[in-house]
């Protein structure tokens, strides 16, 4: 969802998609398909959304209410998440993950398309995804079975993984978005967790082993990241 020139600028679609697009000779057949079929889901999302998004122009909304909007709306579901007596309350999660796609589809839209990109947006886009994964994912650390510690990891892990995405632009490489544990990659495991939560699907034997496979492949991205900025750099 980066907003700056020359920067991609569809909020979410990271990881598997990305690595569609860079790294063909290691992924099998099927693979590919799956992933030729999330990476076209992005004009189509965009599509769908530039009406709305040229409305908001005319109006006088702009990318970093947006982006601001997204981040406050995250909090305030995390804090509900946390305070809530039902598990019926974490089916909110993936509907909010899908608006919170749209928003960052939309910002990004608007900065690129209604010539309102900005340093500070860039800013505020990299902080505001940050610190919406914590708030939307650090309450599964409360759910009966889950080990606190490794959701903490599990969030810092992926706040980790963003600035290795971003440190490519300080060695005059692309911003990355590699996977396989990217942004989007989150949202679709998080999401379902979610799901499953909240219509009571007994989870308490399996989420532990759910943070710690997410942990593993958080951390292959951030070794990719970073491997693919320095190559890319030519250091």
């Amino acid at each position: 969802m980066l907003r700056g020139p020359g920067k991609l600028c569809f909020g979410g679609h990271t990881g598997l998609a990305r690595v569609a697009a860079v790294d063909n000779n290691n992924t099998d057949a099927g693979s590919k398909l799956v992933i030729a079929t999330l990476y076209e889901l992005k004009p189509r999302f965009q599509l769908l959304l530039r009406p709305l998004t040229a409305w908001f122009a005319r109006r006088g909304v702009t990318a970093n209410q947006v982006t601001v909007a997204a981040a406050l709306g995250s909090v305030a579901l995390g804090i509900a998440l946390v305070a809530a007596q039902s598990s019926r309350v974490f089916l909110l999660l993936p509907l909010f993950l899908f608006l919170r796609m749209a928003l960052n589809a939309i910002d990004g839209m608007l900065a690129r398309e209604h010539g309102q990109a900005s340093k500070i947006g860039a800013i505020l886009n990299e902080l505001g995804d940050v610190v919406s994964d914590s708030a939307l994912y650090l309450p599964f650390a409360l759910l009966p079975g889950a080990s606190a510690w490794l959701v903490v990891v599990v969030v810092l892990l992926a706040a980790l993984s963003e600035m290795a995405g971003v440190l490519g632009l300080t060695l005059g490489a692309s911003r990355r978005y590699d996977g396989p544990m990217g942004k989007s990659d989150r949202a679709l495991v998080f999401g379902l967790l979610a799901l499953l939560v909240g219509v009571n699907v007994p989870l308490a034997a399996y989420l532990n082993w759910v943070f710690g496979l997410v942990a593993v492949l958080l951390i292959l991205t951030c070794i990719r990241r970073a491997r693919r900025a320095l190559a890319e750099a030519g250091a």
